[in-house]
């Protein structure tokens, strides 16, 4: 077997390509490769489907636990569904290349990234969305290609391409851009709070890498001789769209311009228009060629009824400054906000409503032991943030079956997620796990800000000390020609026919994520920062309008949340307090009624309702962890007698013995002539042994009966790295 090995050289690294080995029966198939981390990308399109009235596009992301030599967990020990971070990078590579297919398209389309190996240096994600773009252009489908993606991190002042997952976690900025020659067709990010100005600059930083990776496409299209393959649109499928124009655009304007329209009422009077242009298909039996198309797909009446429908809505944006509902182009919709609106076994709650969208969100304060175990290829391996986005049919008056979350749901929850962790406490001063749900009730635009805003809230409510709150709004775009204009606070018609879904996060200091999806082959990048900065003013205004409900954690949990305390112990005695098969760890929890959870690095926290009980188990950890010294004195009480001697608990949890010779001054015959079982004593710390074993007496020590255990003193906590 052989294959054609061809390579990249970019920002000092290899991109090695193998093209004409793997998967001979795909259409287009790459193998792309950086450091360790290797791919296989395909690309395959099936015959014209007849019916549909939409580009039926699949792109898939399959990770393999044997990529990283690891073996999969569970009782099946092969991998089952999709792990969410596949989900999400699967919806990284369908964004950008949606677009850059001809709406018009039914052929069936597939492509699948396979990760065979990862570097833990090169993240796979980015390398698949390219490679997605090399296989449809070696497959020689139609495609408004090439397109290419990057990464870009931000390390002090420093921008760099392409971090490692160790660099990520560093930084202060995680942002995906991919591009087409036209310009950047979706953005992906999280940031620490970055001023606008400073991820404007890296999103330009990054569309120059990707237009170098462009080049280097369209240089390999050459070399391999293949012909890219642009769209052309087939004639008959302008003839229905002509029709409608003609004899309907006047009626649908009416609707459109009539501001004060609900969508309820605006969305019942363009479905009665469309009845009525699909009734009178019927006595259009004189025009062949229509008939003949409407014969095939009855359901071509809907995509151009959308289309013409898009066009008029377009034209009133860009010539009369207008929107369906009357705003401005930078006019936020009308905001409703309330905190704590469901009882308290609900530990945080909030009501967030922006014109028709409106978001119910909770939060669940849980223990360390409540974090999702991360069973995927990425390095971390677990998650103690979650955030999960639900979507009912009845939020836009539909019914269908309630299923688990499909990748809409996934995304958005993971993009509430992203926007929201910087803002979170540390674990030393808030060790929680923290569950967020967010209950989508009304859908109108922009469901998934309104999942921030309400995040926000429902946290505060629960107690939770963030460091600035979050707030969001979904920025539009109409483009004709070289007409652009820029829409604050989308609403749902503006969205599915606009060109542009540009999502921005962030607080009064700056942007925490941002997601920014296109109808269109490209946008460049002084259009992407007009939108940033125009969405600042609105993300303040929704953020003045949530303080107004609640501006600042409340002061205490719910009395159904548990209470942690969180300390650090010296790593090397994490094994004295689990000890041998975690007897007394286990000893500890049952004595004081709690749940202990214990870190590799040493950080301890204990769950459980009654504080006092809590207290109690931090002593109990603290004097098995404490250092005892010789010549230390300490009150303790007598726990066992044996032959030899007697032991004492000198700390909570903390055990010395008194040999038989060092009860008295005296010989003692029976150790029970001095000590019995349940007397206090006060005992002088003699030797500890090479064993760490604690050896004790009484000779030369006053015996003050009664006394209680010193306090021991407690360990301070330290920053975690």
């Amino acid at each position: 077997m052989e294959g054609q090995n061809k390579s990249i050289t970019f920002d000092g690294r290899e991109i090695r390509l193998t093209t004409g080995l793997y998967a001979p029966q795909a259409n287009g198939a790459i193998m792309i490769e950086c450091g360790d981390t290797s791919l296989l990308v395909t690309a395959t399109k099936t015959v014209k489907k007849e019916k549909g009235d939409f580009l039926p596009l699949i792109c898939d992301y399959e990770e393999k636990l044997y990529a990283a030599g690891r073996i999969p967990g569970g009782f099946m020990r092969r991998e089952g569904r999709p792990p969410e971070r596949a989900t999400l990078i699967a919806r990284l590579i369908d964004r950008p290349m949606r677009p850059l297919f001809p709406s018009w398209m039914r052929d069936e389309i597939q492509i699948v990234a396979s990760c065979l190996s990862l570097d833990e240096r090169v993240p796979a994600d980015v390398l698949a969305v390219t490679g997605a773009s090399l296989a449809t252009l070696l497959g020689e489908i139609p495609f408004y290609g090439p397109m290419a993606a990057v990464r870009v991190g931000l390390i002090g002042d420093d921008f760099i391409l392409n971090p490692s997952y160790r660099e990520i976690e560093k930084g202060d900025l995680d942002i995906v851009v991919a591009g087409s020659p036209d310009g950047i067709v979706m953005i992906e990010a999280g940031a620490n709070q970055l001023s606008e100005q400073d991820t404007i600059e890296a999103i330009d930083f990054g569309y120059e890498a990707v237009s170098e990776l462009i080049k280097e496409q369209e240089k390999l299209l050459k070399e391999l001789n293949i012909k890219q393959i642009k769209p052309t649109l087939p004639e008959t499928e302008e003839a229905l769209y002509k029709y409608l124009d003609k004899n309907y655009s006047k009626s649908i304007n009416d609707v459109l311009k009539n501001y004060d329209n609900s969508k309820e009422v605006r969305d019942n009077e363009l479905d009665k228009i469309k009845s009525e242009a699909t009734n009178k298909l019927d006595d259009l039996k004189d025009d062949n060629n229509l008939k003949q198309l409407i014969t095939e797909d009855e359901k071509l009446i809907d995509s151009d009824f959308k289309k013409l429908t898009k066009k008029l809505m377009r034209e009133q944006i860009i010539k009369d400054g207008k929107r369906v509902d009357g705003r401005e182009l930078d006019e936020v919709r009308k905001i409703s906000v309330a905190a704590g609106i469901l009882p308290k076994r609900v530990h945080g709650s909030a009501l967030f409503q922006r014109g028709l969208t409106q978001v119910l969100s909770t939060t669940t304060l849980g223990t360390p032991s409540d974090a999702q175990e991360m069973d995927d290829l990425n390095p971390t391996t677990e998650k103690t943030y979650l955030h999960h986005y639900n979507f009912p049919p009845y939020s836009v008056g539909e019914t269908r079956p309630m299923r688990t979350p499909g990748r809409r749901e996934i995304g958005h929850g993971a993009l509430a997620e992203r926007a929201i962790i910087p803002v979170l406490p540390g674990k030393e001063t808030f060790p929680y796990v923290l569950r967020v749900v967010s209950e989508v009730l009304s859908s109108n635009g922009s469901t998934s800000m309104g999942s921030v805003c309400g995040s926000t809230l429902s946290l505060l409510d629960a107690g939770v000390p963030l460091k600035a709150p979050v707030s969001g709004t979904a920025m539009g775009l109409i483009k004709e020609g070289k007409e652009v204009r820029i829409l604050t606070d989308i609403q749902g018609i503006e969205d599915f026919l606009g060109d542009m879904d540009f999502k921005v996060a962030g607080t009064e200091k700056g942007i925490t994520a941002l997601q920014m999806d296109m109808k269109i082959t490209g946008l460049s990048v002084s259009v992407v920062s007009d939108a940033i900065k125009k969405a600042r003013p609105a993300r303040l205004h929704i953020l003045e309008k949530m303080q107004e409900a609640i501006d600042k954690p409340q002061e205490t949990l719910s009395p159904h949340a548990p209470r942690l305390l969180s300390f650090r112990i010296d790593p090397e005695l994490i094994g004295t307090v689990i000890g041998p098969g975690g007897r007394t760890i286990k000893g500890i929890t049952e004595r004081t009624n709690t749940k202990i959870d214990i870190e590799d690095g040493g950080i301890v926290t204990i769950a459980s309702h009654d504080g006092a009980a809590a207290e109690e188990a931090q002593k109990i950890i603290e004097g098995l962890t404490r250092k005892v010294h010789e010549g230390e004195i300490f009150s303790g009480v007598v726990t066992r007698i044996i032959p030899i001697g007697a032991f004492v608990e000198i700390l909570p949890g903390k055990e010395g013995m008194i040999h038989i010779s060092q009860l008295s001054e005296a010989r003692v015959e029976r150790v029970e002539d001095v000590v019995r079982q349940g007397d206090d004593v006060t005992v002088r710390v003699r030797e500890i042994d090479s064993r760490g074993r604690i050896n004790l007496t009484l000779r030369g020590v006053s015996q003050n009966g009664g006394m209680s255990y010193p306090e021991p003193t407690p360990t301070p906590v330290a920053p975690l790295n």
